[in-house]
């Protein structure tokens, strides 16, 4: 309940940040609500709401204290999600109303299942422990899904509810969801090849062993005319026959019986991987949603073709770049193939081999807990910084600012979050030097300012039209310095520097001096005046972009939100980077 009340204190929800007033009391600090409201069945009455907080200073001034309201007229105390998200509804425009209903049967699975967690989170670790060691920071290889499966049982730095999963429940969790780390067998869907787009030569061409053929599957009499999808067990029944019509297969495509192969899934859960070579994934289209009741998790066609598009980009700036060409690795994704639907897609995800002997951890994990209770980054440090995570994060946070600055200067900013980033570590065995590389992923959603592009590279890459969704495109900085922000500095940086504090590893101001002083090297060796923009607009600026995730996900429409992308919607909060901020 305090997330949720600290998200929507953040997005300014019915004015709670905007509109109220500060108010000392004996036992802290409140915000007093002043509203005229009524309905609902409660008769309408004159009152205000009052909210208890505390200084935060991570994209909002200031965070819920306790989990509930009070209302100044009689003193009640509004205690649990429903009675709390009842009442700031009934604050809501009336064509909003039905978000807060969505938001609360959000937090009601939410709630669920981490209750689930706190049941299993001993068992679940355990075995893995059993299975890959106790200490993570050998998990290299084969091991290396185990780290999807601690990440899992950890939550957003932002969103209240990341641990939901729209609409699934207990069996489905234990089956499907990666924290519960059990084999899934994907079914497949026979079709006519004609159907069927593929691109980089097909999953099937490329990686036979893994790709069953009709022959295989049952129907060697469409050897010759059709070919094979994976689709997801959660897609399968009334998703999957819609998906069907809706492009004309319906009585045209057959679903197997067979389930020749079982992979495990990772930490998006719709992607699952080979467990024996875990740097092979395949993503798959779910019905499901999270991180916003609008955040499905199905796969649109363009994207696919996006992210294969981005990272022939991000290729060609390191080619330009040499320091990155052994530091910032790219995961390939252009291999794809899909029937023109969101529910019929599958992306074929291989990571370069060379990572066999690394330890590759999505930066998602790095605060989750380690089998024997200590932090993964702790147990990484103990191995590769002589017990320092400090040290960890100050490596990692130097070489990913240098080259998103980097990218920023050739006019492109990636939603590169902490899923879709990982830290490849490894040491020389002749000298023990410790080695940390970043390794990208899912590169489909970025903001490429085409004009900054061109001046840095003379000309245009020959092949951008390749690119399928236009919102990628601006004419401006803006969508860039935002997104630089929300995902590199405060995901990807900051979220560490308030999270080591937490967990009392070093003091906050120590941490947000090492960000701030990493963000400065990094523009000073950028330079010139896209250096001097990113210092105005992130280090010296007074307040931040912060993404608005549960307004634009769940409580409002994109219309009333207009937001053109759920996952680019904004509002703004405090620079806690900022010299001499009382935060500090």
């Amino acid at each position: 309940m305090l997330r949720v009340l600290s998200a929507l204190l953040r997005e300014d929800v019915v004015g709670l940040r905007t509109r109220s007033t500060l108010v000392e009391e004996s036992d802290g600090r409140w915000l007093r609500l002043p509203y005229t409201y009524g309905g609902d069945g409660d008769g309408g009455y004159e009152n205000a709401l009052l909210l208890p907080v505390t200084e935060d200073g991570f994209q909002s001034e200031y965070a819920a204290r306790l989990p509930l309201l009070r209302r100044a007229s009689d003193g009640r105390e509004l205690t649990g999600t429903d009675a709390v998200l009842r009442a700031l509804r009934a604050l809501a425009d009336p064509v909003d109303r039905a978000g807060f209903d969505a938001f609360a049967e959000e937090c009601r699975q939410t709630a669920a299942t981490l209750r689930l967690h706190d049941r299993v989170r001993a068992e679940v670790t355990g075995r893995l422990a059993e299975r890959y060691g106790a200490d993570t920071a050998y998990w290299s290889y084969a091991r290396s899904l185990g780290f999807d499966a601690l990440a899992a049982f950890h939550d957003h730095p932002v969103y209240p509810t990341s641990r939901g999963r729209s609409g699934l429940d207990e069996s489905e969790l234990r089956a499907y969801a990666p924290e519960f780390h059990e084999d899934v067998a994907p079914r497949w869907l026979v079709l006519p090849r004609e159907a069927v787009t593929e691109s980089g030569g097909g999953p099937a061409e490329a990686y036979s062993y893994l790709w069953p053929t009709p022959a295989s599957l049952g129907m060697p009499e469409l050897r010759d005319t059709h070919t094979v999808l994976p689709v997801h067990p959660l897609t399968v029944g009334t998703p999957l026959d819609e998906a069907l019509r809706a492009t004309g297969l319906e009585g045209r495509a057959f679903l197997a019986e067979a389930t020749p192969i079982a992979l495990v899934p990772t930490l998006s859960m719709r992607t699952l991987a080979d467990r024996t070579y875990p740097l092979l994934h395949v993503k798959l289209p779910l019905a499901t949603a999270t991180l916003g009741l609008r955040n499905r998790r199905t796969i649109k066609p363009g994207t696919l073709a996006d992210g294969a598009a981005c990272q022939l980009l991000l290729s060609q700036v390191i080619a330009r770049e040499p320091r990155f060409q052994d530091t910032v690795l790219l995961a390939d994704e252009r291999r794809y193939a899909h029937a023109g639907h969101e529910l019929l897609a599958v992306l074929l995800r291989s990571y370069p081999e060379h990572l066999q002997n690394s330890v590759l951890v999505p930066m998602a994990a790095l605060l989750a807990g380690a089998p024997d209770g200590r932090l993964v980054i702790d147990q990484l440090a103990d191995r590769f910084y002589d017990g320092d995570p400090v040290a960890l994060l100050d490596a990692c946070l130097t070489l990913l600012f240098d080259w998103q600055t980097t990218l920023f200067g050739y006019g492109i900013a990636l939603e590169s979050h902490q899923q879709n980033i990982s830290l490849a570590l490894d040491q020389d065995r002749a000298t023990g030097t410790t080695r940390l590389r970043l390794v990208l992923k899912d590169n489909d959603g970025p903001r490429i300012n085409t004009a900054r592009l061109s001046r840095a590279l003379g000309e245009l890459p020959a092949r951008i039209d390749e690119f399928d969704d236009e919102r990628i495109f601006c004419a401006s900085d803006d969508p860039l310095v935002d997104l630089f922000t929300t995902i590199t500095v405060h995901l990807c940086a900051g979220s560490y520097a308030f999270g080591l504090a937490g967990h009392g590893r070093a003091p906050l101001d120590d941490l947000l001096r090492l960000v701030r002083d990493r963000l400065s090297e990094a523009f000073d060796r950028l330079g010139g005046e896209p250096a001097e923009l990113l210092r105005d607009r992130v280090l010296n600026a007074e307040r931040l972009p912060v993404k608005a995730m549960v307004s634009a996900g769940t409580l409002l429409s994109k219309e009333r939100s207009g937001a053109a992308d759920i996952n680019k919607h904004y509002t703004t909060g405090p620079n806690y980077l900022l010299v001499g901020t009382g935060s500090r």
